[in-house]
């Protein structure tokens, strides 16, 4: 209705513009001035200005400061001593080659952010189903260092695939852990989404109905950015991957919430005997770069080099922290339950 309305008050405008158009009496800058304003006039009706004041800025700023509005710390510290944490408004890109382990740390950063403050995480899943995530979650919380007194028996994901196909039941002690894991599960305020053809404006959509139900997600997950990139008409795949990650970051803006997204990265890297990625090699758009807010790189040397003396090691290359330190946090990454934990001594490297 609004939209209708608006094009029916340009249509007077336009009418209005030509009457001034046609006033030879008028010098022309002014006949330029006075159809300006009739445009702005319509432009502006029903919005509200984001133009303000430095003085309500800074009001605005210390009010926060002594509220404390939280930047949610991830709890791994080596990460938090560049990026701080997920501050609401910003775009986090997690980015990697495939099988790095970006689905993985994305839970494991997701679950960090429920056990520590127990703030609501929606995570959009547009490569692996609910369900799938759902038994990754299992295996996590069995080993997640915040449940360590539960004497759980730790659950490999890959054995409720196993079990799912025929191949190797699980052992009563896996069952007996998986009914313990479901209670914790149950009260996780995690919700999942695995609407595959979902869009920037859906997954906002979904964002602006937990808040309006007073379950603002403290994080939003997008897993991952390609999955959401068709081919534009004139087929630039580029166009649209930027299109996706320019419409997240407004949406992180808009709603006052982070955003975590994954994003593959160009197979260059597999061409390079240094196979570490690089901030040239985000995927297809450099307009990844130019948007997001942080900018973190998995790397596992392991996954190149079998006998790598840093086996079980996961590096979090921090290419750009709008607000923070580039540089790199290291840690012991357990993949068969996609654990992340602190190297003993700490590691990290600008």
């Amino acid at each position: 209705m609004f939209d209708k309305y608006v094009r029916r008050q340009l249509i007077g405008t336009g009418g209005k513009v030509i009457e001034l158009a046609r006033d030879t009496t008028r010098e022309l800058d002014e006949v330029l001035d006075g159809a300006e304003q009739e445009v702005f006039l319509v432009s502006n009706r029903g919005r509200t200005t984001r133009t303000l004041s430095n003085g309500e800025v800074a009001s605005a700023a210390f009010t926060e400061l002594e509220k404390n509005n939280p930047i949610y710390p991830t709890g791994l510290r080596e990460l938090d001593n560049l990026i701080v944490g997920f501050e609401p408004g910003t775009l986090t890109l997690l980015a990697g080659r495939p099988s790095m382990g970006k689905s993985q740390a994305a839970l494991f950063l997701a679950l960090q952010m429920m056990v520590a403050r127990r703030i609501p995480v929606v995570f959009f899943s547009l490569e692996m189903t609910a369900q799938q995530l759902e038994y990754r979650l299992w295996s996590l919380l069995s080993v997640h260092p915040h449940y360590c007194d539960c004497g759980f028996y730790p659950l490999r994901s890959g054995r409720i695939r196993q079990h799912r196909a025929g191949l190797a039941p699980l052992t009563e002690r896996e069952h007996e852990t998986i009914a313990r894991v479901l209670g914790i599960a149950t009260e996780l305020p995690l919700y999942l989404n695995d609407d595959r053809g979902t869009t920037v404006v859906g997954i906002a959509s979904e964002c602006r109905r937990l808040i309006s139900e007073k379950k603002k997600p403290g994080l939003v997950v997008v897993d991952y950015l390609q999955m959401m990139a068709d081919d534009s008409p004139n087929g630039n795949r580029s166009y649209e991957l930027g299109n996706v990650a320019r419409g997240l970051y407004k949406m992180a803006g808009d709603l006052n919430v982070p955003v975590l997204a994954l994003s593959q990265i160009s197979r260059a890297v597999e061409g390079r005997n240094n196979k570490r990625p690089v901030m040239a090699d985000l995927s297809q758009s450099g307009i990844l770069e130019m948007v997001s807010d942080n900018v973190v790189l998995l790397y596992r040397d392991e996954y190149y080099n079998p006998d790598s003396s840093d086996r079980d090691v996961l590096e979090l290359i921090v290419g750009k922290a709008r607000h923070g330190l580039t540089g790199t946090a290291r840690f012991l990454f357990d993949k068969s339950y996609g654990l992340l934990t602190e190297l003993p001594g700490g590691n990290h490297g600008n």
